[in-house]
């Protein structure tokens, strides 16, 4: 069956950078977007960034465009967000996700439709 292997995360200053990894399992990863998502206390998982199955095609929330970075190497079934010039909003677990049935457009941003999801990592941003 499929699963998602996360790593990376943790304490990081403002300003600072990061980078997490999400190691796919289990089927074709060429077959799924990756996306990433964060959880907020009140709103649930929330939309970060997806990548399409090449990598042709990536998404944003507002919120984090032209900072973070979402990223895939077929070849290794790895997906990535760098993460640069974090904020302490940015504060969350994050999550990285598979959808197969938005492999193409990787425009994915409901959290509801993802089929498989990594254990989740803590990022925490200190000032």
């Amino acid at each position: 069956q499929v699963q998602l292997e996360q790593s990376g995360g943790g304490l990081v200053q403002v300003g600072g950078s990061l980078r997490l990894a999400c190691v796919f399992t289990g089927r074709r990863f060429s077959y799924f977007a990756m996306a990433w998502f964060r959880q907020d206390p009140t709103k649930g998982r929330k939309f970060v960034a997806a990548v399409n199955w090449n990598g042709g095609r990536t998404n944003y929330d507002d919120s984090v465009k032209g900072r973070f970075t979402v990223s895939r190497n077929n070849n290794n079934n790895t997906a990535w967000l760098q993460m640069n010039s974090v904020n302490p909003e940015d504060t969350a677990p994050y999550y990285c996700a598979a959808d197969e049935d938005s492999s193409y457009s990787g425009n994915q941003r409901d959290a509801m439709e993802y089929e498989y999801w990594g254990q989740g990592t803590q990022v925490i941003v200190s000032s």
